[in-house]
């Protein structure tokens, strides 16, 4: 088995302080810029699973760096530079209270809303007569308000603007941005044979001007669909073939598990690590077009340590 990154503890140059995330480690340099360490642990359920996904970290932060350059003409990002396979450093920015969730498609918490009865999520109205997996008319923002602990909750844009958590020219301004990326995403998505179904960005402030911030376009952040089946499969009402951490998510289903009070998390073998790996390199490979080319280094740390100390050293 190949060795995991699940816990960072750096002391780099200028270091102010440091966010353990559920799957980044975040510090701060100065209020100046932010090194930001894509671990390998995995989350689903809002819970952090007992064993990390060797390169699944590699995997999200290079997928995130190509998509922010490649989304860089709609909206500013964070991104400065990725001095390791693992890392990105970027701009400090405040962040929004809230995250941008942009759906294509009736698929996952919308569909699980939808077939109790909802017609609508966060004031979005959902048409009568969908069935799972179909397109909606067109895609529907639904908000999230950004938890430190536990659950983010579903909210609307009337309801962000009236508790103060984004301003109304301010939230405007993201539906904008959300819905260029989105397009973008679509298309980049479509000319790799891939369907993006629904994803989220999130976005922060510095001197007064919006960044699209974190990470975007990632199996962690987004569902997407093999284009190639998709309506036979859809009018036969089977299931999608996926490309996310949605199959990571029906594992634990399948074995008892939803993140709820008194469920335990089944045994992670060698051989379900390994699956996962896999999965994850294989949509790196489909949504880049690019081969997976894994980091060398018998002590990754170390190099993690060696590359963003040199980065910062140059650039202070």
């Amino acid at each position: 088995m190949e060795k995991a990154i699940v816990r960072t503890d750096f002391n780099f140059p200028g270091q102010t302080g440091v966010y353990h995330g559920k799957v980044r480690d975040v510090y701060n340099i100065n209020n100046k810029m932010l090194v930001m360490v894509v671990s390998d642990r995995i989350s689903a359920f809002d819970v952090v699973l007992p064993k990390g996904i060797p390169y699944k970290g590699q995997v999200l932060n290079q997928i995130a760096s190509k998509f922010l350059d490649a989304t860089a003409d709609i909206v500013p990002s964070w991104k400065i530079a990725t001095p390791d396979p693992m890392v990105t450093v970027g701009h400090f920015c405040e962040p929004f209270k809230v995250e941008m969730v942009v759906r294509g498609y009736l698929t996952g918490h919308a569909w699980r809303e939808y077939k109790a009865g909802k017609r609508s999520i966060c004031g979005m109205p959902m048409p009568d007569g969908m069935k799972e997996h179909q397109k909606f008319p067109k895609p529907i923002i639904t908000p999230t308000t950004k938890a430190d602990e536990g659950h983010d909750e579903d909210i609307s844009k009337e309801d962000i603007i009236k508790q103060g958590l984004v301003s109304k020219a301010d939230y405007e301004q993201l539906e904008k941005y959300t819905l260029a990326i989105f397009e973008r995403g679509t298309k980049m998505a479509a000319a790799m044979g891939l369907i993006l179904v629904d994803t989220k960005y999130e976005f922060g402030k510095k001197d007064g001007k919006i960044y699209l911030i974190d990470e975007i376009h990632t199996p962690d952040s987004s569902r997407y669909f093999y284009a190639d089946g998709y309506e036979e499969r859809l009018a036969k009402n089977e299931q999608q073939k996926q490309l996310s951490k949605e199959f990571v998510r029906e594992w634990l289903m399948e074995n008892g598990f939803q993140g709820q009070d008194g469920q335990k998390v089944p045994e992670m073998t060698d051989t379900i690590v390994n699956q996962i790996t896999e999965r994850y390199i294989e949509l790196f490979e489909n949504i880049t077009g690019d081969k997976f080319v894994k980091a060398e280094g018998a002590d990754v740390v170390k190099r993690i340590e060696k590359n963003v100390t040199e980065f910062i050293s140059k650039h202070k």
